[in-house]
């Protein structure tokens, strides 16, 4: 006698488990000082862009700090840290945003393009924070002569 066949059967597919989507977390301190920053900073002219920058990241300021904390809170996170460095990173954009609108000429900036100089900027102005309050003021008359044309050469 002739065994019957049985029909063959797909396996089934297990059926995917319902996730819950997460709320976004919510931006931190530094997050938000760096964001108000750069939109701070976008469409100013250079100088300004650069002494708002240099007031914001002074000795007595609450970016700096806030900054630091957020750091220390996102090393075992990376997403955290990832937001917290986008923030930064917007900044910067900023920054190489006001450069791109200002002559190169009568600076310092023929040897290096806006991306670099921009973030040279940046650190720079963020080690304002370690600075005594007295130094600021001839740091960010550095930080001028860098970046911005000078009255003899405009």
């Amino acid at each position: 006698m002739a065994r019957a066949r049985r029909p063959k059967t797909r396996p089934r597919r297990p059926k995917p488990l319902k996730r819950r989507a997460r709320p976004a977390p919510r931006p931190t301190e530094a997050e938000s000082r760096l964001l108000a920053l750069a939109r701070e900073l976008d469409h100013l002219p250079l100088d300004a862009a650069l002494r708002t920058l240099a007031a914001a990241h002074g000795p007595a300021a609450p970016l700096p700090r806030a900054v630091f904390q957020g750091w220390l809170r996102t090393r075992a996170d990376k997403t955290a840290s990832l937001a917290l460095a986008w923030a930064r990173e917007q900044v910067r954009l900023a920054l190489r945003d006001a450069l791109a609108r200002t002559p190169v000429a009568g600076t310092a900036r023929r040897h290096l393009d806006d991306d670099a100089l921009a973030w040279i900027l940046l650190a720079t102005a963020e080690s304002l924070a370690h600075e005594p309050p007295a130094a600021v003021v001839d740091r960010l008359r550095a930080i001028l002569a860098l970046a911005t044309p000078s009255s003899a050469d405009a």
